[in-house]
């Protein structure tokens, strides 16, 4: 047994779980595992969190935007026992009701689902913000040259630093002209498989939040661009539409200004996807994710049509290589 086995197993020891039993429930594109707890005699469930600190997984911030998500009234986990120096936490069990599962099953609660996931945004949003760092232009424009590092040097092996200079520059003035006036709390991971369906509970507390760790303050659009551009499930385009009405709707935002923020932000995370999904394949050997960049590029490319964006299409297109088989076998590790 490994030392961080025994720390886990003398955590769960002192809490009101030490005898239940333990399975796998998940893991992600980080470093953090997910077990659901189980007690035998009365079948409660928990969920155990093992985060480790020596692989740069930090608790804190999730345990900081649960408790304010709740304080909100919408579904994050109740944080049931926590050590956060080891990084161990037991949270309350939200179920397994994945949004992406639910709309798999039943496709014809898309809208519904989807339209009680904006109205959970709505709501946070007129929430007061807590201290967080800023999603700014220039932390924005950092992430999104993760395209030319970790995609497109890696399959041209000739990187041209005087292309990514003339894009960040750019596209930093591009990031600049939408930023927000009044930020709000952004998740920066809304999307269909961080979604639990709760429909036994009203409101916005049918929606159950699970990856929130990494939440910053920035632009009221950057969720639902999260949420509506989904790389791992197609949102049809009807209700990616209604969807983008209802917020501004409800809101009361300036219409064509919010949607060109919508198509800026969303080019600037696609490009950021782009990078992280080819370093996940070549340097942590996860092809799953490399599977994955056809539809990054699909959506980004669509982003790109938007006037805003003129002074990178070009660019972006023509320096970026295309998500071909080729290409793409590149960035499997062997």
């Amino acid at each position: 047994m490994t030392d961080r086995a025994d720390l886990a197993k003398a955590f769960i020891a002192g809490t009101d779980w030490k005898n239940a039993d333990r399975s796998l429930l998940a893991g992600d594109a980080s470093n953090r595992r997910y077990d659901r707890l189980t007690k035998t005699e009365t079948g409660g469930t928990a969920v155990f969190m093992d985060a480790p600190p020596e692989k740069g997984e930090d608790i804190r911030p999730f345990v900081k935007i649960a408790r304010h998500l709740k304080e909100t009234g919408l579904s994050a986990p109740e944080i049931i026992a926590a050590d956060e120096e080891n990084g161990f936490l037991i949270l309350e069990d939200l179920g397994d009701g994945l949004y992406s599962r639910v709309i798999a099953n039943d496709p014809t609660l898309e809208e519904e689902l989807y339209s009680a996931a904006v109205d959970v945004l709505i709501e946070l949003h007129k929430a007061p913000l807590p201290a967080l760092d800023a999603y700014d232009a220039a932390l924005m424009t950092d992430l999104a040259g993760l395209a030319f590092s970790e995609y497109a040097d890696r399959i041209n092996g000739a990187p041209d630093p005087q292309v990514a200079e003339r894009f960040a520059g750019q596209f930093n003035t591009i990031l600049r002209d939408i930023e927000p006036e009044n930020p709000v709390l952004i998740q920066r991971d809304y999307h269909a498989d961080n979604l639990l369906w709760l429909p036994d509970r009203t409101g916005v507390a049918r929606v159950g939040l699970l990856d929130f760790q990494d939440a910053m303050s920035g632009h009221p659009a950057y969720d639902l661009v999260s949420l509506l551009q989904d790389i791992r499930r197609d949102v049809s385009p009807g209700v990616e539409a209604k969807m983008i009405a209802h917020y501004i709707d409800e809101t009361g935002v300036q219409d064509h200004a919010f949607r060109k923020a919508y198509a800026v932000l969303g080019a600037q995370r696609n490009l950021r996807i782009l990078g992280v999904f080819a370093r996940l394949g070549t340097t942590y050997g996860k092809p799953r994710y490399v599977e994955m960049i056809p539809k990054v590029w699909e959506v980004l490319t669509r982003d790109l049509e938007h006037p805003a964006l003129a002074p990178v299409a070009d660019l972006l297109l023509t320096s970026l290589p295309r998500p071909t088989p080729e290409n793409l076998a590149l960035l499997r590790a062997e």
